[in-house]
């Protein structure tokens, strides 16, 4: 894997701290763990993971807290880890910025393949290229989001005034997606498979979620969206300008 990529591992029950440590480790990462809120903050100071496996049930703050102030720090991967199975739970993960979740009871093999699945999305490989019409794409090759442009090098959002807004691995890949296919209606199942989202326990749902969440960060209005258009039955559809197409 070349350099040793830095995993924190967040959870109040001291035998899946053990294992999963254990388990990481002999897979060439380097580990920190926490059983807390507090402790996960202590552990970020001392070194900014590449990404935090946390699980949602923790005493005093809870996972879903914990999330959004990972998120709002910036694009750190986040694994999260449930002992529920309702759907709910898995939507409010993705709500918060998670990339990905697992429940509980995990087999470790399986979170290592999340985890490296998150890593390789998020580092810069120089697969991501703009595509679409010539006007819809600005300099340095950013690609134009109505008054926001994506820039696929540095995988952030960029104002008029230069203002960077931090993308979730998944809300970059959705928008990529998009990108490379203006003005065409995608179904939500292409989406899952051009997002790289899909997983065995995929649903509907979970894309209308992160639609959502890059509709906050593109829209005027994410009310009444004019960007990433709904096409009833059918799917989204990317307007680069905003004119309505569906």
């Amino acid at each position: 894997m070349g350099v040793s990529r830095h995993i924190l591992v967040v959870d109040d029950d001291e035998a899946v701290l053990v294992s999963v440590s254990e388990y990481l480790v002999s897979h060439g990462f380097s580990v920190a763990t926490a059983a807390n809120g507090a402790a996960m903050r202590e552990r970020i100071a001392e070194r900014e993971p590449a990404l935090v496996v946390l699980d949602i049930g923790l005493p005093g703050e809870s996972g879903l807290a914990l999330a959004q102030w990972l998120r709002a720090r910036g694009p750190i991967g986040i694994v999260m880890l449930t002992g529920h199975s309702e759907p709910v739970d898995r939507i409010v993960g993705l709500e918060v910025g998670a990339d990905d979740y697992l429940g509980k009871p995990f087999v470790p093999r399986e979170l290592l393949a999340r985890i490296r699945a998150v890593i390789r999305r998020s580092g810069d490989d120089g697969n991501a290229r703009p595509s679409g019409r010539p006007e819809d794409i600005g300099s340095e090759g950013r690609i134009r989001f109505g008054t926001k442009w994506l820039d696929p090098s540095s995988r952030v959002l960029l104002d008029e005034r230069g203002m960077v807004y931090p993308l979730t691995t998944s809300e970059f890949l959705l928008l990529k997606a998009f990108a490379d296919h203006p003005r065409r209606v995608l179904s939500r199942d292409r989406l899952l498979d051009l997002a790289e989202g899909r997983d065995p326990e995929a649903f509907d749902r979970a894309i209308d979620v992160r639609i959502t969440r890059v509709r906050r960060k593109i829209e005027p209005d994410s009310d009444k969206p004019t960007i990433i258009q709904t096409v009833r039955g059918a799917g989204y559809i990317f307007s680069p300008d905003g004119r309505q197409l569906s």
